[in-house]
């Protein structure tokens, strides 16, 4: 951050949030997929929190100290450890993140969380039936009980596959939307540009090297939204959608901050 900060700035509040826009800053959030990170010391989260990760993903695909994720055949919902674990993000300001997490392990997260969660980058299965998106009454609960959902553009997971376009994407965002209301859905982009096959490869397996989870097949961006510098695109496809400037704004990014400020305190 210190070498490049005429154009970086690291987030911790939401405030610093708008000051990164406010001065033409990208920032940037530390975050992480799975909770693997603390291994079984909860004293770590307050460490992590300190160096301004914001937002922990309780599993990533399979099982951990943890919980189960949504790769995991047997899932075994949230284990004891895993509630002081939530208990302990909420209280040092950490977004519990589900995208990943399996369907038990999730319900139990969302019941036991005292702050809103999220699924910070999944699709609806109702468009695509795939173990890595979420079913309606799975989109329903976690908006229902206060959490949040970012809709993801990676073509996989959508209806298309890899020639999914950027009018695809914003069909999954309106079919959430239309299941869940505006106010709580949010651009969940889970963005793999630059990203190559040994990447693709790594991410598929369990715990990295071990057996293959999943076939994704080849991974393009939807069209239109190939770059960083295509979002611009985005906008201008829901402006055709039909959608008001109120609508696009917190879609685009009000929404967030006011889940990370529910959350982070400030």
């Amino acid at each position: 951050f210190e070498a490049y900060d005429d154009f970086l700035m690291q987030v911790y509040t939401t405030g610093d949030i708008r000051r990164a826009k406010a001065t033409g800053k990208v920032g940037i959030c530390l975050g992480w997929q799975n909770t693997s990170g603390i291994e079984d010391r909860l004293g770590y989260l307050e460490l992590f929190r300190e160096l301004g990760v914001g937002i922990m993903q309780l599993t990533y695909n399979t099982q951990n100290f943890v919980g189960s994720g949504c790769f995991e055949s047997d899932d075994g919902g949230l284990s004891d450890f895993g509630k002081e674990v939530v208990w302990e993000m909420n209280r040092l300001g950490i977004l519990c993140d589900l995208s990943h997490v399996g369907p038990r392990t999730s319900r139990d997260v969302i019941q036991h969380s005292r702050k809103p969660v999220a699924y910070s980058h999944v699709l609806p299965s109702g468009l695509k039936d795939h173990p890595r998106n979420k079913t309606d009454d799975e989109l329903k609960f976690i908006v229902d009980h206060g959490g949040f959902v970012g809709v993801t553009m990676f073509a996989p997971f959508l209806k298309g596959g890899a020639d999914s376009t950027t009018d695809d994407f914003v069909e999954a965002i309106e079919y959430v939307i239309h299941l869940v209301g505006e106010d709580r859905v949010g651009f969940g982009t889970d963005f793999t540009q630059g990203y190559g096959p040994d990447f693709f490869d790594w991410i598929t397996r369990d715990k990295g090297t071990q057996r293959k989870l999943v076939e994704i097949g080849d991974v393009y961006n939807p069209k239109g939204l190939e770059t960083l510098g295509d979002y611009a695109n985005l906008t201008q496809a829901l402006v055709r959608a039909g959608w008001e400037e109120s609508r696009i704004r917190k879609f685009l990014g009000e929404n967030w901050l006011t889940l990370l400020k529910e959350v982070w305190g400030n």
